[in-house]
């Protein structure tokens, strides 16, 4: 199977998958960081808003950028509510439109492992941040198995079928993280887990949703239908329904922050 690269251009479809756990470890996120209102944010690699809004919502902010390089994603965060306050623009998360020292505080929600270079991410997060101001990222434990899709990559795996991961996997790893955050002169550095789980009415649900995944999508299109059957009977062996027949899991995230030196 040719190599195939994940894409995310469906703001709609993010949202039923993606955001929807995004948002989970959102608020976990955010009352760990426990942030004073009245502060400036850039959120990089904001997608489709789902972050940002919850940005907006929670945190009382006096100003939110979005940055995020696929226009489909941004046009539906412009729908959002959040854009009342957000502003959504395209950009390149190494290399930032703004000036030095112009926030409060950077964010990368599930984003630091699709920047081609992490520390160069990390490093125009500190320089956009004012002295004493917070960087701040999760991203799913990759290779801990915390990805929300890993009840289906895991049976891929098994069934000697690519898998797809983001370019930079590695530095979804806690100590990865951490590593990225010392190296860009950040103090004050502390790291978390951050497990969520996620109710589906039924596995049908579950796949229907799942599916619309793009590290899932491109590789089920790919499949002859019978293996696509194949597969999906492994994976309903694995997800045990409660008596209602819903479907519940968790999925784990790795969490990072620090402050840019004063």
């Amino acid at each position: 199977m040719a190599e195939q690269k994940i894409r995310f251009e469906d703001g709609a479809s993010y949202e039923r998958m993606m955001g929807t756990w995004s948002r989970s470890v959102g608020d976990i996120f955010l009352d760990w960081l426990a942030l004073p209102a009245g502060l400036r944010f850039v959120d990089i690699g904001c997608g489709n808003g789902a972050f940002t809004e919850m940005i907006v919502d929670r945190c009382a902010p006096v100003e939110v950028q979005g940055v995020d390089p696929s226009p489909a994603q941004l046009a539906f965060a412009r729908t959002r509510p959040a854009a009342r306050l957000a502003q959504f623009q395209g950009g390149d998360a190494m290399a930032l439109p703004f000036a030095d020292n112009t926030f409060d505080v950077a964010t990368m929600a599930l984003v630091i492992f699709f920047v081609p270079d992490p520390a160069k991410g990390v490093a125009e997060m500190a320089r956009v941040v004012k002295p004493g101001g917070v960087i701040a990222a999760y991203a799913w434990d990759i290779f801990g198995g915390g990805f929300p899709l890993e009840p289906i990559q895991a049976e891929t795996r098994a069934m000697g079928l690519q898998t797809l991961r983001p370019p930079s996997a590695d530095a979804s790893r806690i100590d990865a993280l951490r590593s990225l955050w010392e190296g860009a002169g950040l103090v004050s550095v502390e790291t978390r887990e951050i497990t969520v789980q996620r109710t589906f009415n039924n596995f049908d649900e579950f796949w229907s949703i799942s599916g619309e995944g793009s590290s899932v999508g491109p590789i089920l299109a790919a499949m002859p239908s019978g293996d696509v059957e194949r597969l999906k009977a492994r994976v309903r062996a694995n997800l045990r329904p409660d008596s209602a027949g819903r479907i519940t899991y968790s999925a784990r995230s790795n969490a990072v922050q620090g402050r840019v030196p004063r």
